[in-house]
């Protein structure tokens, strides 16, 4: 059972939230917060495997709650679930350690899928988002030639257009554990440690088309 703590200071959207976990047989509810700083303890009472936490909370801010949780709690994966689509929260969330940003339109399906892909260690980010980064880094960052492989560029490609491990396997012909093989490369590659700081990398250095 994934265990989930839902961090939220409204209680109608906790209440939806709760209805849409409940129809995974394989989640399970290990608390619900008001503010960051339930959201923490909670996570330190129940070990919970993932907190979906809300941005903007009275008290301590989802974004410091994350970084605490990350802090203390490393294994514990985060999805920052907000009507916020503003590139200063998406870069603070990134920083703080979170495995997915989602706005809260996303679907029960994705929301779902999300969950279940943060667990398999696995990261998200909204391709609506992804644009807003690109833009940020393509104004900072200058070029960088590719030390991939064409293949590992095709890969990092789907990454970056927010596909799964299951979704690039079935679009290139290959398997999962494959595409597994392939990202350990392009991690170790790029010196980075997950699938967000390899987009972001991809991003920055131009390695990618968003």
């Amino acid at each position: 059972m994934i265990k989930v703590i839902i961090a939220d200071d409204h209680s109608l959207i906790r209440e939806g939230l709760r209805r849409i976990l409940s129809l995974a047989p394989n989640i399970t509810i290990a608390g619900e917060a008001e503010n960051g700083e339930q959201a923490v303890e909670l996570a330190r009472q129940t070990g919970a495997d993932v907190v979906l936490m809300d941005v903007n909370m009275p008290g301590m801010n989802g974004i410091t709650a994350c970084k605490l949780i990350r802090e203390e709690m490393p294994g514990t994966k985060i999805i920052a679930l907000t009507i916020h689509d503003q590139e200063e929260y998406l870069f603070e969330l990134i920083r703080a350690g979170v495995s997915a940003y989602l706005l809260k339109d996303v679907s029960p399906d994705k929301l779902l899928e999300t969950i279940f892909g943060v667990t398999r260690g696995e990261s998200y980010l909204s391709p609506r988002l992804t644009a807003r980064v690109f833009q940020e880094f393509n104004r900072l960052a200058g070029g960088q030639g590719s030390i991939l492989t064409r293949r590992e560029l095709e890969i990092l490609q789907l990454l970056a257009e927010g596909e799964s491990n299951k979704s690039i396997a079935q679009k290139l012909l290959i398997s999962e554990k494959t595409v597994k093989n392939h990202l350990t490369s392009i991690f170790q590659k790029l010196n980075v440690t997950d699938r967000t700081q390899a987009v972001l990398y991809a991003i920055k250095n131009k390695l990618v088309r968003v």
